[in-house]
């Protein structure tokens, strides 16, 4: 009885429902968190804009004006699991990004403190989060998979009714 128990719970669901509602999850949490960032430098844009770094010398408002882009369209895609994997590339980027200029600005510091370190681990975070699910994928409940199902079978439509054409003509 227990082994049976252990096998329905180990083996049987686990190619189920259970990883797909875990990237549903994945995906919603990570995309909630990356779009609050976005949200709150909106609202603080005029304080943020003179003294964020600039990037490929493109100024401090415009690398911001692009963070904040990044964190709103990539989360919202993010969240809806709508071209999950090119919506990934971007963040991903910008958390390197925003890791090298943390770290190259602690460096120049002569002392520095924990707290100030503490810091630079939330873009390693996101990193990390963002490329397991370049991995991973969307899953099955997300729109790539519902907008995956219905080209494919669209395909095997007209391969079926290539195939009858072929066969009346023969």
């Amino acid at each position: 009885m227990a082994a049976k128990l252990i096998k329905r719970m180990f083996l049987y669901s686990a190619g189920l429902t259970f990883t797909n509602m875990a990237r549903l999850f994945m995906r919603l949490f990570t995309g909630v968190m990356f779009m609050q960032f976005g949200i709150r430098q909106i609202s603080y844009f005029s304080e943020l804009a003179p003294s964020f770094h600039s990037v490929m010398e493109l100024g401090g408002e415009t690398t911001l004006l692009l963070m904040i882009l990044i964190e709103i369209i990539c989360s919202t895609l993010i969240i809806l699991g709508l071209f999950t994997r090119f919506a990934l590339i971007l963040p991903i980027i910008s958390m390197v990004i925003a890791e090298y200029v943390l770290i190259s600005d602690l460096m120049l510091q002569q002392s520095v403190t924990f707290n100030e370190w503490q810091g630079i681990f939330l873009p390693i975070m996101f990193l990390g989060i963002f490329l397991f699910m370049m991995l991973a994928g969307p899953g099955k409940i997300s729109l790539d998979y519902i907008i995956s199902v219905n080209l494919t079978s669209i395909d095997e439509k007209g391969e079926a009714e290539a195939k009858e054409f072929e066969l009346e003509e023969s």
